[in-house]
């Protein structure tokens, strides 16, 4: 959970309404705007957070809606089977590491921010920090981000987490699992389009 949402400096990033027409659309463009075309990097998607907080369960339940769905042209680690969390993320990292060649990595996670980004979901250059709110020492995660801000920061965020409404999250996990599934499979069509140039 990255509690801060302006963590990240906001001309770097891209905000979308959740529950806008387009948003899932929107997202997919933006993840492939920064995903480096034909690359031989392996494409890693790296979703923290706990099954344990409603709010903080935004991560896994994208990971385990994206297994579901069997991509192809991405990797996805943190499901709700085996979420990646404070206590495990370093080791997870590891691995990550040491059974990919130099992955091109997206962090996933979770935040807490004004009253009215409340449902927004962010895109943007650079790492997300777990943990970053409450003073925790974790890894920074991705060559880019994707938050979403799921309540409002300010007082007792560990309780507010736990009573965000898990309809919310929800959306906005449905939201975001269909804009990566929608980036993979445009991802898929390009490498294979431009296989067929060079064959």
């Amino acid at each position: 959970m990255n509690l801060k949402a302006h963590f990240f400096d906001k001309k770097a990033k891209t905000q979308i309404f959740h529950d806008d027409a387009h948003a899932a659309q929107n997202l997919a463009g933006e993840l492939l705007s920064f995903i480096p075309a034909m690359t031989s990097r392996p494409i890693v998607f790296v979703c923290i957070g706990t099954d344990r907080s409603t709010g903080d369960s935004l991560g896994p339940l994208i990971g385990t809606l994206l297994e579901e769905k069997k991509l192809t042209s991405f990797y996805v680690y943190g499901t709700l089977d085996e979420p990646i969390h404070a206590v495990n993320l370093e080791d997870r990292l590891n691995e990550i590491q040491l059974k990919h060649d130099n992955p091109y990595m997206i962090g996933i996670d979770a935040c807490l921010g004004r009253t009215k980004n409340v449902g927004v979901i962010q895109v943007g250059k650079g790492p997300v920090k777990p943990g970053a709110g409450v003073n925790k020492e974790l890894p920074a995660v991705g060559d880019i981000h994707i938050t979403g801000i799921v309540n409002v920061s300010g007082f007792m965020e560990f309780f507010v987490l736990q009573n965000t409404r898990l309809n919310l999250v929800m959306k906005m996990a449905k939201t975001i699992s269909e804009g990566i599934y929608l980036a993979g499979l445009i991802y898929q069509k390009t490498i294979v389009t431009e296989e067929e140039k060079t064959n």
